[in-house]
């Protein structure tokens, strides 16, 4: 795994060293980050199941404002400190330690923040209602929402105020874009 484009631009990323955990392909970041160009620099993002972090490193190295990364896996945490490490990175970043779905609750009840970014990247057997439940609490209005996915699986059309508006596929896998309807 690599940075692909931006400040950390060819940085190798650590990589798991255990079963499942499995980090979004290059391939697909690259066509993700080019969809999300214009939307990046200057962004607060929410990189929610992070893993190793690649995807919120990537917004990062794009211009990304700030980035909190969603992990409770007590192992990616450490990897995406290591791999933050790794670039450089020394503040524009929060690591929240704990499931995302009381993760997701608590930003919303406790701090009001709103990110312009969301970012899901759920196990592939979790459903994408469900992963999606509770994000229109903290994505800011005429925010994006994007949710990699099995390509088997469709996510729904809405959830909630959150509308799909597109959907792209590589190999496996798919990302449905949704916009906040506030």
């Amino acid at each position: 795994m690599r940075v692909i484009a931006g400040q950390f631009k060819g940085r190798t990323l650590a990589s798991p060293t255990w079963e499942g955990l499995r980090p979004t392909s290059d391939r697909l970041r690259e066509t993700l980050f080019n969809v999300l160009a214009p939307r990046i620099v200057g962004a607060r993002v929410l990189d929610v199941y992070a893993g190793t972090g690649a995807v919120g490193i990537e917004a990062l190295s794009r211009g990304a404002a700030w980035v909190s990364f969603i992990e409770s896996d007590r192992r990616a945490q450490h990897l995406i400190e290591q791999n933050l490490t790794r670039c450089g990175v020394e503040d524009r970043y929060a690591i929240i330690r704990a499931a995302a779905d009381r993760a997701l609750k608590s930003l919303a009840d406790l701090t009001g923040d709103r990110f312009d970014l969301v970012l899901l990247d759920p196990p592939y057997d979790r459903p994408s209602s469900d992963a999606l439940a509770g994000v229109e609490r903290v994505v800011a209005p005429g925010g994006l929402v994007i949710i990699e996915h099995a390509r088997k699986r469709r996510a729904p059309e809405r959830a909630g105020v959150l509308e799909r508006t597109r959907e792209l596929s590589s190999g496996d896998s798919a990302l449905t874009f949704y916009t906040c309807q506030l």
